[in-house]
Formats: structure tokens, sequence, C-alpha cells
């Protein structure tokens, strides 16, 4: 019985300059070239740096000189340096916390969709929430991810929601009041978004989160986002505007303003948006 013939496959040497025969195997892996930072990115950290290095010895060489002159002096000025660089520190740590939270966010967003990771990421938030640790048991007991949203979300995220409608109601009858008192169109512009920045920076505190400037920004571009899905529920909007205008005295106010209910529909729509980029609860 003959036996089928075997392929060999060739071995594939390569030469290198100086002669030798290499196989493929011992040569070494190909890395791909890693991402670094842009040119404005190391601009404006190279900035960063001279402002604050430069700025840290010129008050350290003033603040020498004021010990130089009168040991009180010297003190004054430590303490009234020391003061300002912690203020300074103070807000870029609240900035860099606020986004390790936003990090945070998408994580248990991502642990709650893992089948593998869902009761770990349910039970996590939960525990970081005030006054809904009497919902860890049910979450112990329950595996599956679509039931862990289920209980998510008519537990702490029906409160929450609850809370965010009260925040954008309350920030449409403002708007309302607002649009109908002052008769310059450019200062309802500017009115309407001052009140939707605050609006949004309450909604984040109501999730935990305390947003400073940067974080503000960083949180109205995912709300932006978020506002995508949000614009969708028609109906429901429109249901919280009229309940927020069902007011006998802000509907005197509002009037003939034609621009005053889209303005408060706007608010309930931010409040709605901002709630939905602050929460991992999957929407339904």
């Amino acid at each position: 019985m003959s036996q089928p013939p075997v392929r060999v496959t060739p071995r594939i040497e390569i030469e290198d300059p100086l002669g030798q025969r290499l196989a493929p195997e011992s040569l070494p892996a190909l890395v791909p070239p890693r991402e670094g930072w842009g040119t404005i990115g190391l601009a404006a950290t190279g900035i960063g740096v001279l402002i604050a290095g430069l700025s840290g010895l010129e008050v350290a060489n003033f603040v020498s000189d004021q010990f130089a002159r009168a040991a009180w002096l010297g003190w004054v000025t430590l303490t009234v340096a020391l003061t300002g660089f912690g203020l300074i520190a103070a807000g870029i740590w609240r900035e860099l916390r606020f986004l390790h939270r936003m990090d945070a966010v998408d994580r248990l967003r991502a642990g709650l969709a893992d089948p593998a990771r869902a009761q770990d990421a349910a039970i996590d938030w939960v525990r970081s929430l005030p006054g809904q640790q009497a919902l860890l048991p049910s979450l112990d007991a329950t595996t599956s991810p679509e039931a862990l949203q289920a209980l998510l979300r008519a537990g702490p995220g029906a409160i929450l929601a609850a809370d965010t409608a009260r925040l954008g109601r309350a920030a449409a009858v403002q708007v309302l009041a607002v649009t109908a008192a002052v008769p310059a169109p450019a200062l309802d512009g500017l009115v309407v978004a001052l009140r939707g920045v605050r609006l949004v920076r309450q909604v984040a505190e109501l999730y935990g989160l305390r947003p400073g400037t940067l974080g503000t920004i960083t949180l109205l571009r995912r709300t932006l986002l978020s506002a995508v899905y949000v614009s969708g529920a028609n109906v429901a909007v429109d249901t919280l505007v009229k309940a927020a205008i069902s007011n006998p005295h802000m509907q005197h106010l509002a009037g003939d303003v034609a621009g005053a209910a889209v303005a408060a529909r706007r608010m309930i729509v931010l409040a709605r948006a901002t709630a939905l980029a602050c929460s991992p609860i999957i929407p339904d």
C-alpha cells in the first residue's frame, strides 16, 4: 500500500547584511508604532510646564527675599504663596476626580452589559448611592443582566429620574418667567444658556458628580450626544412641558411669547440627556 505524498513546506531564509542566513522565526517581531502626543499637545504641555515652573521659582525667590528682610514678612509671604498654589492644585484635582468618575460611569455601563460582570457592576453602583442599600440582597440573588437592569431601573433609576424631572421642570419654569419678563431676545438666549449650564451641573451632582469648569465642558459634550436619544421621546417631553406651565401665574407670564415653550422644552430635554450621560443604566 503506497503512502500518500507528504508536502514539504520550503523553509524560507533571509540573508542579513553580514551574510548570515536567518529564519523568519528568529527575526524580531514588528511592533506597530505607538501613537504619541500631537504637536498641539506637546506645545501646550511645554507651555504649562514653563508657566508653572518659572512661576514657582519666581515665588520661591520672592519668599526668600522676604525672609531676608524680616522673618515675619517671609512667613506671611510663604503662607500667601502656599494658599494660592493650594487652591490651584485643589481645582486641578477636582477636575481630574470628575474625569475619573466619568470614566467609572463608562466602566459601570460596560460592566452592566457584560453577563460576566453585570452583577458586580450593579452592586458597586448601588453601594455608591445613599439610601439604596436595601436593594443589595435582590442584586445578590440575580445574575441575569436583563433582570439586573430591571431592578436598577425600578429602584435607584426611578428615584433619580423623578429628581431629574423635578430639576428640569424647575428650570423650565424659570426660563418661562425670564423669557416673558426680559424684552431683549439676545438676553433671553444668554439667560437660557446660563440656566442650561446650571441645570447640567445640578443633574450631575444628583448622580454623585461635581464637575468643575473643564468637567462641565466635557459633560456638555457628552450631553449633546445623549440628546440625540432623548429627543426621540417627544410625547413624554411635551407632557412634562405642559406640567411645567400648568401654573396659572406662569401661563400669564408666558403670554404670547413664541419661544417660551420651546426654551422650556429644551430644559426638559437637557435634564434628561444629562441624566442619560451620567447614569450607568442602559436605556431600554
